[in-house]
């Protein structure tokens, strides 16, 4: 059977999965932004703290995802939730923090101190120098680290099949199993273009966030 076939006679289940897929992506990246970014703000003020949470971060990282779904499965069984979507998205929110609060880091730690002190000198608080100065200059960063992020962990929701989370896994799970070619390539193919596509609109969403006067 044809990738064109199979997408013919199954378009009302490629379309839920797309669905299901770009929502699990979308809660978990909502998540590890509204914890990500405040975090990436918070460390910039102690750089201990800083090396510390980052290095966690990386850790997290080196955790192939498929071992992370292993380590979760007992922990939240107890809860009744060692399969499903709510393992997924906890390792989906914990793969998309490293580029989150690193970003975040990086770029409020590399606004120009003069335009700082600028600010301080015009009476400026603490809360409005960060949100009048640091955040619109670093704006494009930290919109670049949720643009990895996106990416990265749309790929990683493919794998979360395997833990009953579905998505677009799933056509590549069952279609393994089965030795179907088509199925596996439908899978494959979904979450590429899912992931060119939104690395287009965070690409556009970063333009249209970054001041004019930040614009090269």
């Amino acid at each position: 059977m044809s990738l064109w076939v199979f997408l013919q006679d199954n378009l009302s289940m490629a379309l839920f999965l797309t669905w299901e897929h770009l929502w699990m992506v979308g809660l978990s990246l909502l998540i590890a932004i509204v914890t990500g970014v405040p975090l990436g703000i918070l460390i910039t003020k102690n750089r201990k703290l800083a090396q510390k949470v980052i290095g966690g971060a990386n850790v997290i990282m080196t955790i192939p995802s498929i071992a992370l779904f292993g380590l979760m499965l007992p922990l939240l069984a107890v809860f009744g939730h060692g399969l499903g979507k709510v393992p997924a998205i906890i390792a989906l929110v914990l793969y998309s923090e490293l580029p989150i609060i690193r970003n975040t880091y990086i770029a409020i730690k590399n606004v120009d101190p003069a335009l700082v002190d600028a600010g301080r000198g015009m009476g400026m608080t603490k809360w409005q120098l960060l949100r009048e100065v640091e955040i619109p200059l670093a704006i494009p960063v930290i919109i670049a680290g949720l643009r990895t992020a996106a990416v990265m962990i749309i790929g990683i929701a493919a794998i979360a099949a395997y833990v009953g989370a579905g998505g677009l896994g799933v056509f590549i799970q069952q279609g393994i199993a089965r030795s179907h070619e088509a199925m596996v390539l439908a899978g494959a193919l979904g979450v590429s273009l899912l992931a060119i596509v939104v690395d287009l609109g965070m690409g556009f969403l970063e333009r249209r966030l970054t001041p004019r006067g930040v614009k090269a």
